[in-house]
C-alpha cells in the first residue's frame, strides 16, 4: 500500500486506519470490493491473521459487511457502532455443567466445527466454558457467547438471561430459544426434521407409525421432542390419517439411551393393533428398538421399519444401517458464530435463524409388511 507505517501502531489496526482514511477520502466507494484477507496480507507485508482481525473489526464497527462465498465490501453509510462495543475477539460456548461426554454426540462435534470454523476465518479464539450453578460468564469484554442452556434437570433459571442482557453481554443462543426476551438465537428445525422422518415412513406405505419420544407423559415433553412430535403429526394429517395416541410412547429419562428405545418398543408392540413402523426421536433409542426387535424374532425392515434421529457416527455401520435425520449442526455453529460477528447491531426486529435438516434413508426402513 501507499501509505509507509512509522509509528508503534500494532499491524492490524494500521490496516483498519488506513482503511477507514480511504474511505473518508473517497478512495474506496459504498460498495467497492476489498481484497481477500490474503491478498490484504501481502499488501501490508503482514500475516493473514492479522488482515482477518483488522477485517473482522471493519465489520464489527460497520466500515465493511460481508457476503459469504463473495468477499467483503464498503458499506454504504460507514458508521462506527454507538455502542461503543469492544470488537470480539474470543467466542465461548458457554453451557450449563454438561459432561465432557456429552460433547461427543454430533450435535456438539459438528456444532463446534462450525464455530471454529468461522472463527478460524476471522482470527478469533474459541473456547467451551461452563457458567457452573453460579452462572458465571467470562469476564472479557471482548467475549461474544454462544448459549447453550439446557441441562440435566431442565432448570436454567431465564433471569439470568434478563441480567446478562441488562450488563450488555453479547449473547445468541442455540437449540433453545427465548423470543420473549428478543436474544438472537439459530435452532434446528426440529419440527421439520420430525415431519422428514414420517413422511419417509408414509413413503414405504406405513400407515401404523409409533413414535417414541423422551418425557414422562405426552405433557411433559420438552421443547426440542415436542416440536419433533408436531412434525410427526403434521406428516400424518397431510395424508389423511387420524392421529392415535396409543402410538406415543413416552419414556422417562435425561440422557439418550438404548434401554429408552428397548422400553418404547415393547410397549407399542404390545398394542392390539401394533404399528409396522416405529419412529425413534434418537438413534439410541432406535438402536435399542432394533435390538429389542430382533431379540423379539422381529425382521429389520422387512416386519418392522425402525427410523432414528440424529445421525450419531455409529448409525451408518449398524446392521442394518440405520435411516436417521442429521440436524446439519455445523451449520447451527456457523450462522452462530456469524450472528455474533457480522450481524448483531442496534435496530429494530428479532435477529434469528433455523437451520433445515436432512434425511438420511438407509437400510433400517422399507416397504410396509403386507
Amino acid at each position: 500500500m501507499d501509505t509507509e507505517k512509522l509509528d508503534k501502531t500494532p499491524m492490524y489496526q494500521y490496516v483498519m486506519n488506513d482503511i477507514k482514511r480511504k474511505i473518508e477520502s473517497g478512495e474506496l466507494k459504498p460498495h467497492d470490493p476489498l481484497p481477500s484477507q490474503i491478498e490484504l496480507a501481502k499488501a501490508y507485508n503482514t500475516s493473514e491473521i492479522t488482515s482477518r482481525r483488522a477485517l473482522s473489526d471493519l465489520v464489527q464497527e460497520g466500515y465493511v459487511y460481508r457476503i459469504r462465498g463473495k468477499g467483503s465490501f464498503i458499506q454504504e453509510n460507514p458508521v462506527v457502532q454507538a455502542t461503543g462495543a469492544k470488537p470480539i475477539r474470543t467466542i465461548y460456548f458457554a453451557h450449563l455443567s454438561h459432561t465432557v461426554e456429552s460433547f461427543d454426540h454430533p450435535f456438539f462435534s459438528d456444532m463446534f466445527d462450525g464455530i471454529r470454523a468461522i472463527c478460524e476465518e476471522n482470527g478469533i479464539a474459541f473456547y467451551l466454558w461452563d457458567i457452573g450453578q453460579d452462572y458465571e460468564l467470562p469476564d472479557d469484554p471482548y467475549a461474544g457467547i454462544v448459549l447453550h442452556t439446557a441441562s440435566a434437570n431442565d432448570s436454567f433459571d431465564p433471569d439470568r438471561l434478563r441480567a446478562w442482557q441488562r450488563e450488555g453481554r453479547r449473547i445468541v443462543t442455540v437449540h433453545f430459544y427465548y423470543p420473549h426476551l428478543g436474544i438472537p438465537y439459530v435452532i434446528v428445525d426440529n419440527l421439520t426434521g420430525g415431519y422428514l422422518a414420517t413422511q419417509h415412513l408414509l413413503s414405504h406405505g406405513h400407515r401404523r407409525i409409533g413414535i417414541v419420544v423422551t418425557g414422562d407423559s405426552i405433557l411433559e415433553v420438552n421443547q426440542e421432542f415436542s416440536l419433533r412430535l408436531q412434525g410427526y403429526r403434521l406428516a400424518l394429517s397431510q395424508h389423511q390419517i387420524p392421529f392415535d395416541p396409543e402410538l406415543i410412547a413416552c419414556v422417562s429419562g435425561h440422557d439418550e439411551r438404548e434401554a429408552m428405545g428397548e422400553e418404547g418398543f415393547a410397549r407399542l408392540m404390545k398394542l392390539a393393533d401394533p404399528p409396522t413402523a416405529i419412529f425413534a426421536t434418537s438413534d439410541y433409542k432406535a438402536l435399542g428398538a432394533i435390538r429389542a426387535a430382533r431379540r423379539a424374532g422381529f425382521r429389520v425392515p422387512e416386519q418392522i421399519s425402525i427410523m432414528g434421529y440424529d445421525d450419531v457416527k455409529v448409525s451408518e455401520f449398524t446392521h442394518p444401517r440405520l435411516s436417521t435425520v442429521n440436524q446439519n449442526t455445523r451449520k447451527l455453529g456457523e450462522r452462530a458464530a456469524e450472528m455474533l460477528l457480522f450481524e448483531m447491531k442496534d435496530g429494530p426486529g428479532l435477529l434469528k435463524d433455523e437451520i433445515v435438516p436432512t434425511l438420511i434413508p438407509r437400510n433400517s426402513t422399507g416397504p410396509a409388511p403386507a
